[in-house]
């Protein structure tokens, strides 16, 4: 088969050089990449190095190789269009239309989905200029990731650290995915949207050493992610001890507990679209909390621990018996870990706690945690259901995605 033609456009950041991983990935994956830097950007890596690693000439000029007329051929024969970094000048060229070298005449004539990864200052990032630019090129199909937090070129930090090149390859894979699938990704169905969801295990503490915990991994909660990420979506993560890298493109909050995971999915859910509780939430925390290790005493047993419980957070950002949501219109998904009577204990659930959908799996000690599968039934309120059968975490994502979008208003 063909592989894949992917061009990775280069502009002039000092994340530059973080693009070599990226190109990496992409071409032992077995993807033909076509890099295009922009003259800015070769001073931070040389053409040699990007010919090198690719395999594939590189060039900056709209007038090198005229005969194959370049500035038309390499997007016309794309599959796939991602610019990492994208400087602001980059994103604002882009949004406006420019087209003053090789880079910018490709993103003018491709017809493939297009994914920028920006990388730039806080303030950059900020500027109501830069934010008007990205609002255009996500309102016109295109796939714009949010910067990471962290440090910065120099002593700065915050917001428009380059994402993780790893998690931008994902992103870039899940894209080219739908893309051969035939679906319409230069049109993303979740653009404009904002979309919370929760992943991981919470953690209830029992003292400064121990806590009550669950297997959940995080990696169903992290393939939602990145599925709608690729589908166009603002994404809000609410992680729970998965100590995965941050998805590229998410704004992600760290929280621990199912106390802190109420407060911040609350917090985050009051503008969104969607809300996917994927996180497994301990439904029990210790009565009280040992400021010091328990000890073990000689010939004692331990004292019996109390349980209370925690508040049920599904069911009061769906609103259950009072039917108020948090947003007009917010469509709200759940999921139910189940032992036995997989199904007959999810309709009740579902009833019981007011969502729009909610996802069922049958769980262990040696099944669905941990693995990179999972098999699923989504039950609908309307009641509708929807089998998924056993595979990639991600395939159960994108029929989850697939079921959100008839249901916006």
């Amino acid at each position: 088969m063909e592989k894949p033609k992917v061009v990775l456009g280069v502009s002039g950041g000092i994340a530059a050089y973080k693009a070599c991983e990226l190109l990496r990935r992409l071409t032992e994956s077995g993807h033909d990449v076509r890099v295009v830097p922009t003259e800015a950007s070769l001073h931070f890596v040389g053409a040699a190095t990007w010919s090198a690693l690719s395999g594939n000439p590189v060039s900056t000029e709209v007038w090198d190789s005229v005969h194959e007329v370049p500035h038309v051929r390499i997007g016309q024969h794309a599959d796939l269009v991602v610019v990492a970094p994208a400087t602001a000048d980059m994103l604002a060229k882009a949004a406006h239309g420019l087209a003053d070298d090789l880079l910018t005449n490709t993103l003018l004539t491709a017809r493939c989905p297009v994914l920028f990864a920006p990388a730039m200052h806080t303030e950059m990032w900020e500027h109501p200029a830069t934010q008007e630019n990205v609002a255009t090129l996500r309102r016109r199909g295109a796939v714009v990731l949010e910067p990471a937090v962290g440090r910065l070129t120099g002593v700065d930090t915050g917001k428009g650290r380059f994402p993780d090149p790893v998690e931008i390859f994902e992103t870039c894979r899940l894209v080219l995915r739908r893309h051969s699938l035939g679906r319409s990704v230069t049109e993303p169905d979740l653009t404009g949207r904002h979309v919370v969801i929760s992943a991981g295990g919470t953690r209830e503490p029992l003292d400064p050493v121990r806590y009550l915990g669950n297997r959940s991994s995080g990696k169903q909660g992290y393939a939602l992610v990145r599925t709608a990420l690729a589908r166009g979506a603002r994404v809000t993560l609410i992680e729970a001890n998965t100590g995965f890298t941050d998805p590229a493109g998410a704004d992600v909050v760290h929280i621990g507990t199912a106390a802190q995971l109420r407060e911040a999915v609350l917090k985050a859910a009051e503008d969104a679209d969607v809300v996917v509780m994927a996180a497994a939430v301990a439904d029990f925390r210790p009565e009280t909390y040992a400021a010091g290790k328990i000890k073990k005493q000689d010939g004692q047993e331990p004292a019996p621990l109390t349980l209370v419980r925690n508040p049920d957070i599904l069911a009061e950002v769906a609103g259950a018996g009072s039917g108020a949501r948090l947003r007009p219109g917010q469509v709200v998904v759940g999921f139910a870990a189940e032992t036995d009577d997989v199904l007959a204990n999810g309709r009740k659930k579902l009833r019981r706690k007011g969502c729009d959908l909610l996802v069922v799996n049958e769980v262990g000690e040696h099944k669905t945690f941990g693995s990179e599968e999972n098999e699923a039934v989504v039950l609908a309120a309307d009641g509708a259901e929807t089998p998924v059968p056993y595979g990639p975490k991600e395939t159960l994502a994108e029929v989850v995605w697939d079921l959100v979008v008839p249901r916006l208003g």
